[in-house]
């Protein structure tokens, strides 16, 4: 992706089944848990690089030895940052105590981090300060370990303000109005009132308090807890939590919108965003690892049973498809194949455009991550020629001389365009700034025929449209091709997400901007029209169930729509001829048919918060709101 956006947090979630001293003796060392955690964490850092954090509980601690630990950081390579801090806290404990190092069960009680569940995080912020207190996990601590709670996500939910209002009515003064501390509260308070209604059971059976303790972390209803708290959240989550007693869960929305996929044997129970992740960490079969079901939770107990719960009844599956097409890693064996295919199903308008002149068109690709989808679009380019070659041997018209020429031809394959990482633009003044951005890309020279070639560029996806305009295409432009054709492995993006990536701003989707000018040139004025049915439905249920600005794009087709943006993404200058190609709705489906999340393409959102959303980002676009619509 050529556009930066944030995105898709990461969640790593383990659960020690054994005591510590097995680890130590099986593994070599206690910090076996840590270490995994450590692993899963690394090996989806994709996931967010704008922080990090990790949680730890001691299952079945003492009273006066600290049960629960967190630590976070903003700090650059943060994971690593994190990991330091704790790893000086067992050198730290072997240079005072040498020889009590050597008896684990002192050494889990003493050491901060080390114990039987751990909850890690990685953070892209899509809204809001990039300050430590906005990483997860958030924990809500009370001398009760029943009611302690760590909770870490990858979510955002579209109905805040419902959710906010809803605690005060529970009688709570929430400190923070954010998604992050609503959903804490919100689940902190039914957790609160589980641990009192298991009290008063127990309680009426005569049982000493301290005897209802130990009742309670034994028959504390998760799932009750779970249900109670999820039924009227709005968004797309994968939410990760912990008590002080030991019990954890990860519960995800009815539509899985956002991934979660768990592993477990008689050692371990792991939950991860990813699953190379999980493959990599434990050395596991990918056959092994099992999706969390949408709407489900898994819980595991404090002692270590483990269940698939339903929490809210599952619906649709419309799991994200940018997780496809470019967040998640591309070592997937699903989702290499996928992005195979999408850059294969592009082959069809990629050979129109460049009039089947293969001779005279090289092929590249920008970013790295579109290079699986460039492999998939040069095997469907070898097919294309394959069935050429075929179908010119049986016509039986051809000399030696051009049957030599068509078996040994070749597509020409270059890479093209090459991001200087190292490159920043720290200069304010506009034209200075500009001219910087220009050369954040670099390009390979004199392997393109002047005046003669087009040259074909594949992305994951294209949103803003800017890096092309005052980069990418410039760049390219200096090479003196005929052509420059840039195609997106991606539809054309048109509505907001709202369900955890950043791209909630409307008037900076290049396809939207394409088709205000379209509008512009109809001569009808039908922005004012859909604003005006955004305002009329403001505040009545329409508002979350029909989607107006849908009405925006109706008049055009995708193939409209993709001319104009080739026309705002050439910049005057730029004397190639500039045409944009995108992946059509149909051949993405096909590509990736068990992710089928696609509302950032269509507007067809899962979830009437999602509805809503847009309409309030039109709203806020027509009046010039800068703020964020949920």
């Amino acid at each position: 992706m050529s556009d930066s956006i944030k995105h898709e947090c990461g969640i790593a979630l383990i659960r020690l089944r054994k005591p510590i001293e097995y680890y130590a003796e099986k593994y070599g060392t206690p910090m076996y848990g840590i270490n995994k955690l450590y692993l899963l964490m690394q090996k989806q850092h994709n996931r967010g690089q704008d922080g990090a954090g990790v949680a730890s509980i001691k299952i079945n601690a003492m009273p006066g030895i600290e049960y629960i630990s967190r630590f976070r950081s903003v700090k650059t390579r943060a994971i690593d940052n994190i990991f330091k801090k704790i790893g000086q806290e067992y050198s730290e404990l072997e240079e005072k105590q040498p020889d009590r190092v050597k008896d684990v069960s002192w050494v889990w009680e003493n050491m901060p981090f080390l114990g039987d569940v751990y909850l890690g995080h990685l953070r892209y912020g899509t809204h809001g300060i990039n300050s430590v207190d906005n990483c997860h996990p958030m924990v809500r601590e009370n001398n009760w370990r029943s009611r302690s709670l760590a909770v870490a996500g990858n979510f955002n939910m579209t109905n805040v303000d419902e959710q906010f209002q809803k605690l005060i009515d529970l009688g709570q003064h929430p400190k923070h109005k954010s998604d992050t501390i609503t959903v804490l509260e919100k689940i902190g308070h039914f957790l609160d009132e589980e641990n009192q209604r298991q009290f008063d059971l127990h309680k009426a059976k005569d049982h000493t308090n301290q005897e209802i303790t130990q009742l309670i972390e034994q028959h504390l209803d998760m799932q009750r807890v779970l249900k109670r708290s999820c039924r009227d959240f709005d968004g797309g989550y994968a939410m990760a939590g912990l008590t002080g007693y030991g019990a954890s869960f990860v519960v995800r929305d009815p539509h899985g919108i956002r991934p979660a996929y768990y592993y477990m044997d008689d050692e371990i129970v792991v939950v991860a965003s990813e699953k190379p992740a999980i493959k990599t960490a434990f050395d596991i079969e990918y056959s092994e690892i099992k999706e969390i079901t949408p709407g489900s939770a898994l819980i595991i107990d404090k002692s270590g049973e483990v269940g698939l719960k339903e929490i809210l009844p599952q619906k649709e599956k419309t799991s994200c498809s940018f997780e496809r097409i470019y967040f998640s890693r591309g070592n997937d064996p699903e989702i290499y194949t996928e992005r195979k295919n999408m850059g294969k199903f592009l082959c069809p308008q990629i050979l129109e455009a460049i009039n089947y002149d293969l001779k005279n068109t090289v092929f590249s690709y920008i970013p790295n991550t579109a290079e699986t989808s460039w492999i998939g679009m040069m095997k469907g380019i070898e097919t294309y020629l394959r069935d050429y070659r075929k179908k010119a041997i049986l016509d039986q018209k051809l000399t030696e001389e051009q049957l030599d020429e068509i078996l040994q031809f070749k597509p020409r394959a270059e890479k093209l365009v090459i991001k200087d990482a190292k490159l920043r633009t720290f200069i304010s003044d506009n034209d200075s700034r500009d001219d910087l951005v220009t050369h954040v890309y670099d390009t390979t020279y004199e392997v393109v025929k002047k005046g003669i070639d087009t040259i074909v560029v594949l992305d994951d996806s294209i949103v803003r449209g800017t890096t092309l305009e005052k980069s990418i295409i410039r760049m390219l432009d200096k090479l003196e091709p005929k052509k420059i054709i840039i195609v997106s492995c991606a539809p054309q993006i048109r509505y907001p997400d709202c369900y955890g990536i950043d791209m909630s701003r409307m008037k900076e989707f290049v396809a939207f901007r394409a088709v205000l000018e379209l509008v512009k040139e109809s001569g009808v004025d039908r922005v004012r029209e859909v604003y005006d049915k955004c305002v009329a439905a403001a505040g009545t249920p329409a508002f979350s169930k029909i989607n107006f600005v849908q009405e925006l794009y109706e008049p055009f087709t995708a193939d409209q729509i993709s001319a104009k943006v080739s026309e705002i993404v050439r910049a005057t200058e730029v004397k190639a001829e500039v045409q944009v190609i995108y992946q059509t709705i149909e051949d993405l489906h096909q590509a990736c048919p068990n992710h089928t999340g696609d509302w950032y393409f269509t507007g067809n959102y899962p979830t009437p918060g999602g509805i809503k959303v847009v309409n309030r980002a039109f709203m806020n676009f027509v009046e010039n709101k800068g703020g964020r619509a949920y």
